[in-house]
């Protein structure tokens, strides 16, 4: 099939968090914090958190099924799965493999990206393109996570941060141009692992009853430097799109970043000189859900009323890799 022309939109949405909600006074009981202590540094007030019989895939497959009956598509109609995670069912299979499975797809490609809290836009990306080859029609992306399952509940740098979730996007090819995805500016600098990190669990470091007793299976982190990282990436990679689009900030309607940390959303706020109403934030509600955070936040802004017909959106991520790009959508739904 010839490559296509036109654009690829979003068609449909979905999203889902797990039912149990944990507070900052929850944490509290397990670690020596406070309320006041995790809203002043990081804004958030609560997460959810998944049951122990309650996977990543789960998640992925309930925010799946909302986003194809948002698409008003028969499940039949999707030929292309990409889910984006850092917590996997498992080493192997892929997720995508075990989420087609659940969802009754048959003989799709379907597969797996790791690029941390970054991963939504790349599998954005990556559909995107596969789409405009012709040889797909729809594809199912989704970024799902299961964080609690990789956190030091003993680390309160790092336990009040994260939360579990996922977000579900269906794109398919219109031939409306310049509507849908207008552009993305995807990039890596691996030369810093060590900055955020789950350092046991691969060949560099295989399980042992030693890797364990040191809590190497958990998530690592340096705050203060991946700040600095977030905030410089993110801001560059907003002004990076804006100008290969002949754009400016006051062109867009709505910024969608990585729900991390607020004092990293404010500082952005304040470097891309725009008001702070411009910004969807759910961080307070539900956490840093890393590859989820960026779908669901673009959902409940859909499902809200915030986003209207043609609106101008710029998605703005970072994460472990180290790993930032931006994404920018007119909104179109057909």
């Amino acid at each position: 099939m010839q490559p296509t022309n036109g654009s690829v939109f979003i068609r449909g949405m979905g999203s889902h968090l797990p039912e149990k909600i944990l507070t900052n006074q929850d944490l509290s009981k397990l670690v020596e914090t406070s309320d006041e202590w995790i809203q002043t540094r990081t804004g958030i007030q609560s997460r959810r958190i998944c049951g122990k019989d309650e996977y990543t895939s789960d998640l992925a497959v309930a925010a799946a099924e909302k986003a194809i009956a948002d698409a008003g598509l028969d499940k039949d109609a999707i030929d292309l799965l990409i889910i984006a995670t850092i917590t996997p069912d498992m080493m192997f299979p892929s997720t995508a493999c075990i989420v087609q499975s659940k969802l009754g797809l048959e003989n799709i490609a379907a597969f797996d990206v790791e690029a941390a809290c970054s991963g939504f836009l790349y599998i954005l990306e990556m559909a995107s393109a596969m789409l405009h080859t012709g040889r797909y029609r729809n594809a199912l992306i989704i970024g799902a996570e299961k964080l609690s399952s990789i956190i030091d509940w003993k680390d309160r740098s790092t336990c009040v941060l994260f939360g579990d979730g996922a977000g579900a996007a269906v794109l398919s090819r219109t031939d409306e141009p310049d509507t849908g995805l207008l552009d993305s500016c995807l990039h890596a600098d691996g030369t810093r692992p060590e900055l955020l990190q789950m350092p046991a669990g691969g060949c560099q470091m295989p399980s042992t009853n030693e890797s364990v007793e040191n809590r190497c299976h958990f998530l690592k982190m340096n705050g203060r430097e991946i700040y600095r990282f977030a905030v410089r990436g993110m801001e560059r990679a907003a002004r990076e799109i804006l100008e290969r689009q002949n754009l400016e900030i006051e062109d867009v309607d709505w910024i969608i970043p990585h729900q991390a940390n607020m004092r990293i959303i404010e500082t952005i706020q304040e470097r891309l000189e725009t008001p702070k109403e411009k910004f969807y934030n759910n961080l307070q509600n539900y956490g840093n859900t890393s590859a989820a955070s960026i779908p669901i936040a673009l959902d409940e802004a859909y499902r809200q009323g915030y986003i209207q017909q043609d609106n101008t959106i710029l998605c703005l991520a970072f994460g472990a890799g180290l790993t930032w790009g931006s994404s920018l959508i007119k909104w179109h739904k057909s």
